[in-house]
């Protein structure tokens, strides 16, 4: 059984940006419900599987659209929370030369990854990305599409598009979301980490392991 990740910081310690109301929502509606869901469906085939990310790479290649859809979904939002800080931070270093190299610099890399997300239409996320020799790139992906399929690619920071992200603190403002996101929550420590890995081939963040339940 796949847990349902806590949150790395206090229900309240992204407010104003992101409300206490909507991660309580976010975190132990949503993203709970994807978990079970999950652990249900893998249940219900008899499926054994210790890794989240080969779940997920297993039902895209056997186009196990539920199954894929729950799992993606899991995974996609634990990573989102490590994304997110309360402590503001700035790029720097290694990262921040790359960003310059890819974007033209800071003011260019925001630029486009608030346009690439406020323009995706309808639901999903919009990813900052390394390849393996560190070039980065911005994508938008439709539902619970995410990198863990996509070979060669390690997601550096994720914000959702999901209505239920940021309805309840902007309305419909998409934009004014992704903007207030990534100049005050965007947790520049956790991408650089990921940056680390992808130029080195190491291991970058997973989704915790299934575990035993106990008995009850």
């Amino acid at each position: 059984m796949f847990p349902l990740p806590e949150l790395p910081y206090a229900y309240d310690a992204l407010s104003p940006t992101m409300s206490e109301r909507t991660l309580h929502f976010h975190h132990d509606k949503h993203h709970a419900a994807y978990v079970k869901k999950t652990n249900e469906l893998l249940q219900r085939a008899g499926q054994d599987a210790p890794a989240l990310e080969d779940v997920i790479r297993r039902a895209k290649e056997s186009r196990e659209a539920k199954l894929f859809n729950n799992a993606a979904q899991a995974w996609n939002h634990a990573l989102f929370w490590n994304c997110m800080t309360p402590e503001h931070q700035s790029p720097a270093g290694e990262l921040a030369s790359a960003i310059d190299k890819a974007f033209g610099g800071r003011p260019g890399f925001e630029r486009y990854f608030v346009e690439e997300g406020a323009a995706h239409f309808g639901s999903g996320w919009v990813w900052l990305a390394a390849d393996e020799g560190g070039a980065l790139s911005i994508f938008p992906t439709h539902d619970a599409d995410d990198t863990v399929a996509r070979g060669g690619l390690t997601p550096l920071l994720v914000c959702d598009l999901w209505e239920h992200a940021y309805y309840l603190d902007y309305q419909n403002d998409r934009k004014a979301f992704l903007e207030a996101w990534l100049s005050k929550l965007a947790n520049w420590r956790f991408a650089q980490a990921q940056f680390d890995a992808a130029r080195s081939r190491r291991q970058s963040w997973r989704f915790p392991a299934a575990r035993e339940m106990a008995a009850t």
